[in-house]
């Protein structure tokens, strides 16, 4: 466990020398608060370029790598790391001069570049899945789709059962059976079927059949990208998007019959994965059919946040508080968060209270406390429109920790939290699906009057007690002390009441209690 100065986050880095890949993480880590990323640099040199051919590492490859980890040394340095980790893997590590490599890394720039094994790599992959999505409940399957290799981590309720590591990364796969050739669509079934074949041989997998799947590294980020720009959602908040199997399925025909550079121009692939992404759809449209299962899930973190969870020492790490980036980006945005506090409360007791009679399900009540806590960062840019600008930065904001889906869920829920309601004449609103436009409007009805019973931003509001009859639906207020004037938190809230009453198709009524 490393120990540091009270009240002062000590800095680390943490470098993944990958195949196709070279990415450098830099963050604080703080016993209380916990990881917080400060910088990222990523670069891709391609390393393992001509690697499946020759079973060495290519000089200039080699070249493109080095400038990159001097690239990366210098960030290091310039943000003050005070402790550096660095593993190299699938390349480096089958290469005959993987270990010159490694030896030119340190003597050039004292990076303490390691070769790790596949068993090693597989945990530190799964390391991070598990800081940051719930394992426990169920049998999982977690992949990351590499340039040289393909890792795949079982675990049954968070105990890890299985552990592969199989020569099927994205870039290999390319060099040997898609780089010259013309008719892609035939070359892509071709080895698609090769690819299954060797999955079928590496376990027994009757027992993994339906497993959750989550996926990680620049094969399933970039999908997550690639289907959320399809749905007119955010292209860079891809962590815990879910893609369909028939997703993968389209995607990989559609992408087959494209050019390289057709593939180049697509709306969320990154142009310089645009030769080798057939692979490693292939590869990842082969395992959810070899598990039967509906989907997977993506996961934007992957070997370096591990590692750094590693060089913590945590040997179990606890998940994060999910909202801990939410109140950050309050704090950020000069909120007062006396205020935001007392909102999410009291929005999370009208949810208990009413959840049954709006039909609303139990994991709608984190998008709600996500919206609570962000409904007024927009009073940053402008205070009479801070519910269209807290919309706006919502959207862009970057490491809320929100989906695909659940980003403009949220920041619609926080635009409609005052003023406007939602309406199909707003085409953000209008752009939902059905079901998501019917979780936007009931989740806005119980902000609405949350934040009004906050009316003059000073918490007077203790508890919340709700009857509800056939014709009304009356909300009670318990003051904080007897002496408590609550006639501003009843106006206030009275003035929000419009949607709520509309979906419940009942009078509602604010009094004190």
């Amino acid at each position: 466990m490393i120990d540091a100065p009270p009240n002062t986050p000590l800095r680390l880095g943490a470098i993944d020398v990958g195949s196709n890949s070279i990415r450098l993480l830099v963050a604080d880590w703080d016993p209380k608060s916990g990881i917080t990323v400060v910088d990222e640099v990523k670069d891709q040199p391609r390393l393992a370029q001509g690697l499946a051919a020759t079973g060495r590492l290519d000089e200039e490859a080699i070249g493109r790598a080095l400038g990159a980890l001097e690239r990366m040394q210098q960030v290091c340095k310039s943000r003050g790391v005070s402790r550096l980790a660095a593993v190299a893997t699938a390349a480096v590590r089958e290469a005959e001069n993987g270990e010159d490599f490694v030896n030119r890394v340190q003597t050039r720039f004292g990076i303490p570049l390691t070769i790790i094994d596949s068993e090693t790599e597989a945990r530190l992959s799964y390391r991070s899945v598990a800081h940051h999505f719930r394992l426990d409940h169920q049998r999982t399957i977690v992949a990351d789709i590499g340039g040289g290799s393909l890792e795949i981590i079982g675990a049954v309720r968070g105990v890890l059962d299985l552990t592969l590591s199989l020569p099927l990364g994205a870039v290999r796969l390319t060099e040997m059976h898609l780089d010259g050739k013309r008719n892609t669509r035939s070359a892509v079934f071709q080895l698609r079927q090769k690819v299954a074949k060797q999955l079928r041989k590496a376990a027994a997998w009757k027992d993994w059949h339906g497993s959750q799947v989550v996926g990680s590294g620049g094969s399933f980020t970039n999908l997550g990208r690639i289907a959320a720009a399809r749905r007119d959602l955010p292209v860079t908040a891809v962590h815990g998007t879910h893609v369909t199997t028939a997703e993968v399925e389209h995607l990989l025909e559609w992408l087959g019959s494209m050019s390289r550079e057709e593939r180049s121009q697509v709306p969320g692939l990154n142009p310089q994965r645009a030769d080798i992404i057939l692979a490693g759809l292939a590869v990842t449209a082969e395992l959810l059919d070899l598990l039967d299962s509906p989907e997977l899930v993506v996961s934007a973190y992957g070997l370096r946040e591990g590692l750094l969870l590693e060089m913590i020492g945590a040997d179990q790490p606890e998940r994060r508080d999910p909202t801990r980036l939410a109140r950050e980006f309050a704090e950020r945005c000069q909120c007062d968060m006396r205020h935001v506090e007392q909102v999410r409360r009291l929005s999370l007791e009208l949810f208990d209270r009413l959840a049954e009679p709006l039909e609303a399900d139990a994991e709608e009540r984190s998008l709600l406390e996500a919206a609570a806590l962000l409904h007024d960062v927009g009073q940053l840019v402008s205070y009479r429109k801070r519910n269209r600008h807290s919309y706006e930065l919502i959207m862009h904001a970057e490491r809320l920790s929100l989906s695909a889906r659940e980003r403009p869920l949220v920041a619609l829920i926080a635009r409609y939290h005052r003023q406007e309601l939602p309406s199909r004449k707003h085409p953000e609103f209008a752009a939902l699906s059905k079901e998501d436009r019917a979780v936007v409007r009931r989740l806005a009805a119980l902000l609405r009057i949350a934040d009004g019973l906050d009316r003059g931003y000073t918490s007077v509001v203790e508890k919340i007690r709700t009857r509800l009859t056939d014709k009304r639906l009356r909300i009670g207020l318990v003051p904080r002390t007897k002496r408590s004037n609550l006639t501003l938190e009843c106006w206030g809230a009275e003035r929000r009441v419009d949607l709520l009453e509309e979906l419940l198709e009942r009078e509602v009524v604010v009094t004190r209690a």
